[in-house]
């Protein structure tokens, strides 16, 4: 049974958290916030800056002015900061030659995901990719999965793929089960609570469970 698959970007494909977190630090220390360990800011990683930022106590004007230093050096420089995960070319490969049809849904900004996608050379793999937009106004999980629905029209048989609950639970939105992979940024234990109808831990295990006929 083919089926209808929302992967996400940020720890899912790509594994991007240097970049994130090396822009997110420079943004809290042009506030004074110290960063204790890197580890700190993983939890950068997957959710849209906007509440991130929103965590450390920034007033939504900060809010905006912390993404705008994030995004100075984010857009030429921490965007490259990143690298596929091993192995997910030939998984995306395969589920494409076995009659998937596959799209992003991330939470980066759209044009960013465009960019990153092809420098890598995986955009050919995606019917759509569509992400946030610039303005913060479209950012959670749930509105960018409305977008991709508003752009492609309704779509069959689908399940989100990603590392955090915040996939999870925006895909929920909409009664997509979601499948999550545990070499991101987010813990099983999390996806689970969430709602997670799996855990993959390896590319192969991941295209069993993708296979699957439920």
């Amino acid at each position: 049974m083919t089926k209808t698959i929302f992967f996400d970007l940020d720890g899912t494909l790509t594994d991007s958290g240097p970049g994130i977190m090396n822009c997110a630090k420079l943004a809290l220390d042009h506030f004074g916030i110290p960063v204790e360990n890197q580890a700190q800011l993983r939890a950068f990683v997957g959710p849209p800056l906007r509440i991130s930022f929103e965590g450390y106590g920034l007033d939504p004007d900060q809010v905006q002015e912390a993404i705008r230093v994030f995004r100075s050096r984010y857009v030429p420089i921490g965007k490259f900061e990143n690298e596929p995960y091993p192995g997910i070319g030939d998984l995306l490969a395969r589920l494409q030659g076995e009659g998937h049809r596959l799209y992003v849904a991330t939470s980066k900004p759209e044009v960013t995901a465009r960019e990153v996608l092809e420098h890598f050379g995986l955009d050919g793999y995606f019917a759509e990719i569509c992400g946030a937009d610039l303005k913060d106004k479209r950012d959670t999980k749930d509105q960018v999965i409305a977008y991709l629905f508003s752009k492609v029209g309704q779509l069959d048989n689908v399940v989100m793929v990603g590392d955090t609950n915040y996939d999870v639970t925006g895909a929920a939105v909409f009664g997509i089960p979601t499948i999550g992979v545990s070499w991101g940024y987010g813990s099983p234990e999390s996806m689970t609570q969430a709602g997670a109808v799996a855990i993959a831990h390896t590319m192969d295990e991941l295209h069993e469970i993708l296979n699957r006929d439920t």
